[in-house]
């Protein structure tokens, strides 16, 4: 199996006044094509800026992270957002879905920031909307629905544009428990469906043990890599 992405001394370090905070210290990871990590660790400990800088959502301090072995961070700033928008989903424990707009069209967003024909979007959004089980809420807005189904729409909205990797942080971290157990359902279903490469941040136990990998992180550096 083929590695997708590889990040290799990796560090992120924020200067606040006179003071360096070291938040990443020299991260190597490997992530094989179509497997699923759960990153784990203490709050604070590094795991959302990892994922941000895995996703090129920011740019590390030291390091490099190659995806399918193209250096990312020696793309300009509108070529990595173009790298982001097809090739990366990202879901996050808040939602963002835009309120004055249909799920239909929170989901069709991506597809018509890269210029697909309207009519094209919509169909494809259906479909992905009828892949979350949430096919009879298409014409109803974000303030319509449950927590639950928000987030089933944003999970939805992320694979819009058919990214090969999806990222997660906290999915389920404003979610009661049952709620929570459909999600991760169907997360594990719809990574096993598309192939997708998968990492997700929790502190939720029951979720990173149904991961094909755990990866601890402590004050900013890998303590520990547990493969099933």
């Amino acid at each position: 199996m083929s590695n997708l992405l590889e990040a290799r001394a990796l560090g992120k370090t924020y200067l606040r006044g006179h003071n360096r905070i070291e938040v990443l210290k020299g991260i190597d990871l490997d992530l094989q094509q179509g497997t699923t990590t759960a990153l784990i660790g203490a709050s604070g400990a590094g795991k959302s800026t990892l994922l941000q800088l895995l996703g090129a959502l920011d740019r590390p301090s030291e390091g490099t992270v190659l995806f399918r072995g193209e250096n990312l961070f020696s793309k300009n700033d509108h070529d990595l957002a173009l790298f982001r928008n097809k090739s990366i989903g990202f879901v996050f424990q808040f939602h963002h879905l835009l309120p004055e707009f249909t799920a239909l069209e929170n989901v069709m967003m991506p597809a018509l920031i890269a210029r697909t024909p309207r009519a094209q979007a919509a169909a494809a959004a259906a479909e992905l909307l009828s892949d979350v089980g949430l096919s009879h809420r298409l014409s109803h807005r974000p303030g319509e629905l449950s927590g639950g189904e928000q987030q089933r729409v944003a999970i939805a909205r992320a694979l819009a544009l058919s990214p090969e990797m999806l990222l997660a942080d906290e999915p389920t971290g404003n979610l009661d428990m049952k709620t929570s157990e459909g999600i991760h359902a169907l997360l594990d279903e719809l990574q096993q469906k598309r192939g997708l490469t998968m990492i997700v941040v929790t502190h939720n136990e029951r979720l990173a043990a149904a991961m094909g990998r755990t990866i601890r992180l402590v004050d900013g550096a890998l303590e520990s890599d547990f493969r099933l």
